[in-house]
């Protein structure tokens, strides 16, 4: 009697037992699921603004301005294309910049610009040379020392990233400086000209197109 009476106190212990060892066991599943969600979200998280950054990063490194618009997609005269190519060979490849290359090659300049290293130009379009009157064009594109010293004006010894032309003044080839301002997307070169297509790289130089030739004062 003693022995069934000890057997049965056991097998109620034990059922009693039995719920209290599966809520822990619930518990502890539920702590590790909700750990492992934590973590899985915070590496989604830390992967997001990894890519985030990154994407920051590429996009501040890209060519902007309205007038990107127009380059072409693919070929010698895209983006991609220019950059392959040292700059006095990948501006003849774009449509835009036909004056610009008509003048250099008078001047005498392709390869002086095609064998520099690390170099900036500020290339005016077709658009900015049409501005100076066509007398005062064809005379200027006529006289080799005058047109060496205005095209030279516009070439800086050092690569100029987009933040460096915020608030800069530059020496350039010419030996006189050249200054420029603004932020994001929007430069100006000698508060005048404006960039309308920033930041085109070539092989040997980084490139601001501008819309306005400019001029140096002396």
């Amino acid at each position: 009697m003693n022995t069934r009476i000890r057997r049965t106190a056991v097998t109620v212990a034990a059922v009693a037992m039995l719920p209290i060892a599966l809520t822990a066991c619930s518990d502890d599943s539920k702590d590790s699921g909700s750990s492992g969600s934590s973590k899985t979200s915070a590496s989604a998280a830390a992967t997001d603004t990894s890519a985030g950054g990154a994407a920051d990063e590429m996009s501040s490194d890209e060519p902007f301005g309205p007038a990107c618009a127009s380059v072409p997609k693919d070929g010698a005269g895209s983006f991609d294309g220019m950059a392959k190519d040292p700059v006095g060979t990948a501006a003849s490849n774009n449509p835009a910049l036909s004056t610009l290359v008509t003048a250099v090659k008078k001047a005498g300049l392709v390869d002086t610009l095609n064998n520099a290293e690390n170099i900036t130009v500020f290339a005016p379009t077709n658009d900015a040379f049409a501005k100076i009157p066509k007398a005062d064009l064809d005379k200027v594109l006529n006289d080799k020392a005058q047109l060496t010293k205005i095209l030279t004006y516009h070439v800086v010894g050092q690569k100029l990233t987009p933040k460096d032309l915020e608030n800069g003044s530059f020496a350039t080839l010419e030996k006189s400086k050249l200054t420029t301002s603004g932020s994001g997307e929007s430069y100006t070169v000698n508060d005048s000209a404006k960039v309308v297509c920033g930041n085109v790289k070539t092989a040997n130089a980084n490139v601001y197109i501008i819309d306005t030739v400019l001029m140096p004062k002396s």
